[in-house]
């Protein structure tokens, strides 16, 4: 039998695009999947949406709004799936996006994550702003650490379940809480390859999290608190990730004209609290 996949979808207040992603899911090439959608406290008319779908492999969970994280840590404790991913519901999945990785896993056995390009769209998907496709293949984690952009640009890594783990994100971060559950599953051991297909397009010019300057600060410092407490990774790739993190910080603040604080987030001192 046909593994089954599991799409893990968060919304809130997604009314504008949810019917989009979900269609999306409905046309893959790959008709083995289960979509299950978190509705995390919405107030619009994301309820109407989800279930105006009249389909059996989509099941609608409920929560007070907790943030992302949490509604996926909902859709984990609840998938049956062989494999997962996660589609954010203002983004969208091409047709052949499941069908190409799990391709790709059944090359390999020693795979645990498989990845792909991905479209990067204008806000009304009429154009495609940019390209990105993974240049990295074996064990994902220094990669990670190095924040080299060969193995990470967001959530669009499809992953092997494996027996007796209990997949978890992160509460309470307001960024970066994708990455640092690609490092603690890195941690584990298994293999990173890609296709070159695309898996993901992903709308552009809606998003606050980039925007958000100093949220992002403070989500990088929070993951550097977080690596720094694992035991099993080396200092120098604890202070790599570190050096990069304020980099790429200061560049952002440089690109919004803010050379005051580009300074002080790269002089900042990280292994203060």
């Amino acid at each position: 039998m046909e593994p089954l996949i599991s799409i893990i979808t968060p919304v809130f207040n997604g009314e504008k695009f949810l019917d989009n992603a979900i269609s999306s899911i409905k046309k893959q090439t790959y008709s083995h999947w289960e979509l299950l959608v978190v509705n995390d406290g919405s107030d619009d008319k994301t309820e109407d949406i989800i279930k105006g779908f009249k389909d059996f492999k989509i099941r609608y969970y409920k929560q007070k709004n907790k943030g992302v994280s949490a509604a996926r840590n909902l859709g984990l404790q609840n998938m049956n799936g062989d494999f997962f991913c996660f589609l954010d519901a203002d983004d969208v999945l091409p047709e052949k996006s499941l069908e190409c990785r799990l391709n790709v896993f059944k090359i390999n056995n020693e795979i645990s994550f498989v990845d792909g390009s991905v479209h990067i769209k204008n806000h009304n998907f009429s154009d495609t702003i940019k390209k990105w496709t993974p240049n990295f293949s074996g064990e994902p984690l220094e990669e990670l650490l190095k924040l080299s952009g060969k193995n990470f640009l967001g959530n669009t890594w499809m992953i092997k379940r494996k027996p007796r783990v209990t997949y978890h994100f992160k509460e309470g971060l307001t960024h970066g809480e994708d990455l640092l559950f690609y490092i603690d599953l890195a941690r584990q051991g298994g293999l990173y390859s890609y296709t070159e297909e695309p898996v993901l397009y992903y709308r552009k010019g809606h998003k606050s999290a980039m925007k958000n300057l100093k949220g992002l600060e403070q989500g990088y410092r929070d993951i550097y608190h977080e690596i720094l407490s694992m035991d099993d990774i080396p200092y120098h790739l604890k202070q790599a990730y570190q050096k990069k993190a304020k980099s790429i910080i200061a560049k952002s603040y440089l690109g919004k004209r803010q050379p005051i604080n580009a300074l002080k987030a790269y002089l900042n001192n990280w292994n203060n609290h």
